[in-house]
């Protein structure tokens, strides 16, 4: 069954890809509203939410749901998925194609599919686990850097921590001869860090339909990512860390010292 799911789950980021992909393409005429600081939400979001879920519905009605617009939705299957139909709004109406559409699928408290699609690029990033990690049809593996100062580590920024979290992260990050890297959608990002693009990503915070299919997809590429419990994540989500093997520890301690503790 998970076989299924993950088939199904790339065929899904594209199709949802594509739509938002038209209302990218016809911004002059999207509608926006503001949800907090840094925090906007469009009808492409909810339009492309709504259509994931009942392309779920229609496959596994049994499963649970977890979006970001439209709250959760119980399941009997042990199944769920978290999804975000459009990480980085901002990116999105600003007319930036630096923006994605996430699906995770869990079992238990385990990720066990992760997909992301870059429409404008193009590129879908995903795993299952153990399946190992692919763009398109081309696998990929995490960055073998063993410094900081060879690659570019993506920071995160959002408005539910404090804002010297990723000041203190970014000064840690440069006097240690790093360059910090920020593009505004988290998912794609970690998808960078799974893929070698970037040598890794930290934020202080992410939402469990932000982080879980970037998480298992730079796990299945090599990389290493911070423990989590699984169960805790979809409830309220999670501090991110995920690096090249050979510059984890370093990245950690960086994490480490410039993080407020999460409430």
């Amino acid at each position: 069954m998970a076989l299924d799911r993950y088939e199904f789950a790339c065929t899904l980021a594209e199709k949802a890809g594509d739509l938002a992909l038209q209302y990218f393409r016809q911004l002059d005429t999207l509608q926006v509203s503001e949800k907090g600081h840094q925090d906007l939400v469009s009808e492409a979001d909810r339009d492309v939410e709504t259509l994931i879920r009942l392309e779920l519905e229609k496959a596994f009605p049994d499963d649970g749901v977890v979006g970001e617009e439209h709250g959760a939705r119980e399941g009997t299957s042990g199944y769920t998925w978290v999804i975000d139909p459009i990480d980085g709004t901002a990116n999105f109406v600003a007319g930036i194609p630096q923006w994605c559409v996430i699906l995770a699928c869990t079992f238990g408290n385990e990720t066990i599919i992760g997909v992301i699609r870059d429409p404008s690029a193009g590129e879908t990033f995903r795993a299952k686990r153990g399946g190992g990690a692919y763009v398109n049809d081309r696998a990929i593996s995490a960055s073998t850097s063993d410094s900081l100062s060879r690659g570019s580590v993506g920071i995160g920024f959002n408005g539910r921590t404090k804002a010297t979290d990723a000041i203190n992260a970014i000064g840690g990050l440069v006097s240690k001869g790093g360059v910090f890297f920020r593009n505004a959608s988290g998912g794609l990002m970690l998808a960078y860090a799974a893929s070698g693009r970037l040598i890794g990503y930290l934020e202080p915070h992410m939402n469990p339909w932000d982080c879980l299919a970037g998480m298992l997809i730079t796990e299945e590429a090599g990389g290493l990512v911070d423990p989590f419990d699984g169960a805790s994540v979809v409830a309220k989500g999670t501090r991110v860390i995920v690096g090249a093997p050979g510059v984890f520890e370093d990245l950690k301690e960086i994490a480490e010292a410039s993080f407020a503790p999460l409430a």
